[in-house]
């Protein structure tokens, strides 16, 4: 029943972005909405199956996979680009694609070769490996504020609109390309399906019973990275969000299966992006972007969550 609501809520919030003020101009309405709704559902699948799975292994629902960096790495990068390339608002559509690229590229393979250098040390830790990204997500934001000092003044306003997440300039044309890669990682994940609920047990627990922990993990570790990269570099970063998402799963489907918490948690992202920017564009008709008021929901709740565990 619970997930019956959620899947009918979802629907409607689509519905609305679709049809709300379309005023019968359907050739040019549904292929334009259409495709930033597969741009919203491509980032909302991405954000909320890959904070879900971060949480089982890492054994917290607080932690999100913003914690290894990827929006200070991804910042950094555009910072890097508009010092050697510049800016240019009517860049085609090949550099659009080399630039998506070379991003996803970067934060993968930074994830990647930090997953590995842990994996393979003397000291298989998971907590190590937090540690590290936050040291490393502190040295990208301090080298972001060294090159930001570099560039001219009009570059940094251009800067500044690519270090918030917006779904009104999206590239279409890497829609398969995300939806491709995405795929990719969701079937690791469907594969290693049956291990997450014992993984969200603890690693001697999932140890004991059988499974195949550090190999699930690392297999796991490279789905989300793929899946957290794609959706930064296709949107921006998005900070709070899979935390906001995940916890409203735990607490709906009050359950700790992934069977259905996953699915949740895809649906309550759905509800939020597509039906918060349906308010604002089409009931509102405002300009601001739903990603500032699903950081500011979503950094409300984590100061809630760290308080009440502090307290606890």
């Amino acid at each position: 029943m619970r997930m019956a609501i959620l899947a009918a809520l979802a629907a409607a919030a689509i519905a609305t972005y679709m049809l709300a003020g379309a005023n019968g101009n359907w050739g040019f309405v549904l292929p334009f909405r259409g495709a930033k709704l597969a741009a919203m559902l491509l980032v909302a699948f991405a954000i909320a199956v890959s904070t879900v799975l971060f949480q089982a292994i890492t054994h917290n629902r607080i932690l999100t996979p913003s914690v290894m960096g990827f929006d200070a790495l991804y910042i950094l990068i555009q910072a890097l680009m508009v010092l050697g390339m510049g800016i240019n608002p009517a860049q085609g559509e090949e550099r659009q694609t080399a630039q998506f690229l070379v991003e996803v590229a970067a934060m993968t393979g930074f994830a990647c070769l930090l997953f590995w250098g842990v994996f393979n040390g003397a000291a298989h830790s998971l907590h190590l490996m937090l540690l590290m990204g936050i040291v490393f997500g502190l040295l990208f934001r301090s080298l972001s504020g060294l090159v930001v000092r570099l560039i001219d003044p009009n570059e940094f306003a251009y800067l500044q609109d690519r270090m918030f997440a917006s779904f009104s300039a999206i590239e279409t044309g890497l829609l398969w390309a995300c939806a491709l890669a995405i795929g990719l990682a969701s079937a690791i994940a469907w594969r290693l399906r049956r291990s997450y609920d014992v993984l969200a047990l603890g690693r001697d627990v999932a140890v004991n019973l059988g499974v195949p922990y550090r190999r699930t993990v690392m297999a796991t570790l490279v789905a989300v990275s793929v899946m957290v990269a794609v959706s930064t570099a296709l949107v921006g970063p998005v900070l709070f969000f899979g935390l906001l998402v995940s916890n409203l799963a735990y607490v709906t489907m009050g359950s700790d299966r992934h069977r259905w918490l996953v699915p949740a948690a895809v649906l309550w992202a759905v509800i939020f992006l597509v039906g918060g920017q349906a308010l604002l564009e089409r009931i509102l008709k405002l300009n601001a972007t739903i990603s500032i008021v699903i950081e500011f929901a979503g950094g409300l709740l984590f100061l809630l969550l760290v308080t009440r565990r502090k307290q606890a």
